[in-house]
């Protein structure tokens, strides 16, 4: 196999995802800009698959998706199988484009946790950039269960019902979500719709380079100056860049690609003989995610067909006036949802509905390493869910489970419910309710957090506010991983608004050294 260098590009960015698609875009409005897109995955045009909203579950599992395994969770489930899309958009092409600006509380946190500049008012600007077409679910998709699941919260709980959470700032509502989705066609609004899609064939100073994987960053130094890929034809070519790497991997792939071009926790690296580069213990720490778990209803009979996508409405509670928002989340499922307790021996129902209680700040950190030196070996994702000191996460769920059961008894929800299939109505104590609900816990695909971004005191951060990669030149990260703690909200729409950040901020330094 030989290896060719191709072309320079002023910059190349890694991974055509979320973050990635923003970006490029930003980039090349100016004509004199090269930008070279390195992903793994096919394009997503012509693919109803991938871009019709309701099929996202299709795509769970399938060959557009990297999944990645769970290390053995001693109190959680270690099944969780972590989906991470090969497809032009990345997750914005495989998820259910739940659509949340973070809230101020989760920005400022991000500030006080040493991300200066990433303050609730510093990033609200950058909401209203966004191109992707973000609407409330459309009325012809509001399900009947649904809109009582909505009152019935509404009435067991007296949260505000809210119409349109994006509206305004909020620690507790039931209501629709907000999804960037297309509603006349169920098409999905993603990353790579909203700002590859118009433009990928009138410019020239864009390169899509698909079904081609980046294995290894190329550096002169400390200075990062291009990209080692191979094709899908197995060819390995170096992709330079003259400005700058913008790594948009995602928070898996993305301390993946540095870890194995040797920029991480010394210790590890030379433990499997990677040469090391340079010194940065933050790399793979710091791994968050939603976990959540189920409780599931048959009901009396089938459910009304229409639906965006099956999980449309959703709760927020705040159990503590103390915290500065929500503290419980749930999603409602449209479909009896159980992969997971089944393997506990239930059976899912002929027709039924599901309440996801979720975590929406858990304190459990995780860690993400590598177990080979070849790059072909996925990582270990160890999330450690459920391992927090006060055992905060596992309460949470326990408290969820007994308000799903509260709001399941409220009319109008009730005349649908049959019988609670899982835990089922036995199951009653908090020790036995709170390892259900870790034993049955899924991922609603969150992860972030694993090169997360801080001051330049803070010893195991690993990107700069300016996202560039401490100690090195040439590279900047933009993704989840940079995350310094997990929104309480779907964190999609906060993803979307670190690409149009991290582009404004290359455009500056642009600028600057042009002039």
């Amino acid at each position: 196999m030989t290896e060719q260098h191709i072309n320079a590009y002023d910059y190349v960015v890694v991974g055509g995802g979320t973050a990635g698609s923003v970006i490029a875009s930003r980039l090349t409005e100016d004509p004199d800009t090269t930008v070279a897109v390195i992903e793994g995955g096919p394009s997503d045009v012509g693919r109803d698959d991938v871009l019709t909203l309701r099929r996202w579950m299709g795509l769970l599992g399938g060959e557009l998706d990297y999944d990645y395994p769970t290390t053995e969770q001693p109190r959680g489930n270690s099944h969780i199988r972590h989906s991470r899309a090969r497809v032009l958009g990345g997750c914005s092409s495989h998820n259910t484009l739940i659509a949340f600006k973070p809230l101020p509380s989760d920005w400022d946190e991000w500030a006080e946790a040493g991300a200066d500049g990433w303050d609730a008012a510093a990033m609200d600007p950058y909401f209203d950039r966004l191109l992707n077409n973000v609407v409330p679910v459309d009325e012809a998709d509001r399900n009947a269960i649904a809109r009582d699941f909505v009152d019935a919260a509404q009435a067991a709980l007296g949260v505000p019902r809210v119409d349109g959470f994006n509206k305004k700032p909020f620690h507790e509502g039931v209501g629709f979500f907000d999804l960037a989705y297309h509603p006349e066609n169920n098409k999905r609004s993603s990353a790579s719709v909203a700002y590859l899609h118009p433009v990928m064939d009138e410019r020239p100073n864009l390169t899509l380079m698909l079904e081609t994987w980046a294995y290894r960053l190329e550096l002169d130094g400390t200075r990062a100056t291009g990209v080692r890929v191979r094709t899908k034809d197995g060819e390995e070519l170096l992709v330079r860049a003259r400005r700058e790497v913008v790594v948009c991997a995602g928070a898996v792939d993305t301390p993946r690609l540095l870890l194995h071009s040797g920029i991480g926790p010394k210790e590890d690296l030379e433990a499997l003989g990677i040469p090391v580069v340079h010194d940065l213990p933050g790399v793979g720490e710091n791994l968050l995610d939603h976990p959540e778990s189920v409780i599931v209803w048959e009901t009396h009979g089938p459910i009304p067909e229409n639906s965006a996508m099956d999980s449309d409405a959703g709760l927020f509670v705040r159990r503590d006036p103390e915290t500065r928002g929500p503290d419980l989340m749930f999603h409602f499922y449209q479909i009896p949802f159980t992969d997971n307790p089944e393997r506990l021996g239930y059976e899912r129902p002929p027709h039924g509905v599901s309440m996801t209680p979720n975590i929406p700040k858990p304190r459990s950190r995780g860690r993400l390493h590598l177990t080979s030196a070849d790059p072909e070996t996925k990582p270990a994702l160890d999330f450690r869910y459920f391992t927090d000191e006060d055992d905060y996460d596992g309460r949470t769920l326990v408290d969820g489970i007994r308000l799903a059961r509260e709001i399941a008894k409220a009319a109008p929800l009730a005349d649908w419910l049959k019988r609670e299939v899982c835990p089922g109505p036995e199951v009653t104590g908090d020790e036995e309710l709170s390892e259900y609900a870790r034993k049955v816990a899924h991922t609603v695909y969150h992860p972030a957090g694993t090169c997360r971004m801080g001051a330049a005191t803070d010893e195991l951060a690993v990107v700069a506010p300016d996202l560039t990669v401490r100690g090195l030149d040439g590279i900047r990260v933009a993704d989840a991983s940079v995350f310094p703690t997990m929104p309480a909200v779907n964190p999609m729409i906060g993803v979307l608004m670190v690409g149009e950040k991290c582009a404004e901020l290359l455009t500056k330094t642009t600028g600057s050294e042009n002039r």
